[in-house]
């Protein structure tokens, strides 16, 4: 009696510890690819008495939503020729269709709920983002940043930014034979690069090498950094123990792009999703193994109880 007292209260005890263990997984592991970078909001608001712009809006973004299943970059024209507004989205490219859709479809809320009924809006997340305009809204070169990150962590005089600049020269050739997208490792040093989908391969490589230069020049020796300009963006991470392996749904190299409109800036910096999802499973495994241990025991004991009553 007083092991199944035992038994059952070490079961309470682990479901009050670990009440969601594969929730935990799953949620660090979508994490990874929809954390909100940071949003571009235009600062006039459509004046829409009719409710045109609003049902132009919402067909684009449904037109968007839907072309996710099928493809990581798709840019369409919606409205009248009065209410025009020009839309794309662009997932990473190194995501699958499944997760391209996850991410693209939390971003007409986000936009709506982050930039309100602007006559322009970019909503950009660490695996997709979304654009929008108005026509007549005023256009910025596809040189020019609109946002940057960098990691807190300097280490300077190791070695690290001779390996991280000779990481980014690969990525830079690889952006191109990759027609907009690469991925690599170098020395412990992972970089990925990626232009807007219609930007071809010589706009491409001059637009991350401009995104390169800035990265050294704003990010110094921080240990990871991300440079996003209109067109284009990159973004780099230095792993003094080895890069982690990425999740079962990234490729290694694909094409496919990222980047347009509406200068903005606002939220935060995502090196933090690779290792919350490594975390996760440990503890989840961890849980897991322990909880199959506990009920071996249980039945070894139970069976040695009979044993004795015989």
């Amino acid at each position: 009696m007083g092991l199944s007292i035992s038994f059952i209260s070490i079961i309470l005890m682990m479901c009050l510890l670990y009440p969601d263990l594969s929730v935990v997984v799953v949620e660090s592991a979508t994490t990874e690819y929809t954390t909100l970078i940071y949003k571009g909001c235009a600062k006039q608001q459509f004046s829409d008495p009719t409710g045109l712009y609003s049902q132009a809006l919402s067909a684009m973004f449904g037109s968007l939503v839907s072309q996710s299943t099928k493809t990581r970059f798709y840019k369409t024209t919606t409205g009248t020729s009065t209410t025009t507004i020009t839309g794309l989205f662009q997932c990473r490219g190194d995501l699958s269709n499944h997760d391209c859709y996850n991410c693209v479809s939390r971003l007409p809320v986000l936009s709506d709920k982050l930039c309100g009924k602007t006559i322009a809006s970019r909503v950009q997340l660490s695996g997709c983002y979304l654009l929008y305009e108005v026509a007549g809204f005023s256009q910025i070169s596809g040189m020019e940043m609109l946002f940057k990150t960098c990691g807190k962590s300097n280490i300077a005089g190791t070695g690290f930014e001779e390996r991280r600049d000779t990481a980014f020269g690969v990525m830079q050739n690889g952006v191109v034979s990759g027609h907009g997208f690469y991925a690599t490792t170098y020395e412990s040093v992972y970089v990925l690069g990626q232009c807007e989908g219609d930007v071809g391969d010589t706009d491409c490589s001059g637009c991350v090498k401009n995104a390169l230069e800035k990265a050294q020049v704003e990010c110094g020796s921080a240990i990871s950094g991300q440079i996003y300009l209109h067109k284009c963006f990159v973004a780099y991470s230095y792993y003094p123990n080895g890069v982690p392996r990425r999740s079962s749904s990234s490729s290694s190299s694909s094409s496919s792009s990222s980047s347009s409109s509406s200068s903005g800036s606002s939220d935060s910096s995502s090196s933090t999703g690779a290792t919350g999802k490594t975390v996760a499973i440990i503890v989840g495994g961890a849980a897991g193994v322990g909880f199959l241990v506990i009920c071996l025991l249980f039945a070894k004991n139970l069976m040695r109880k009979k044993h004795d009553d015989y």
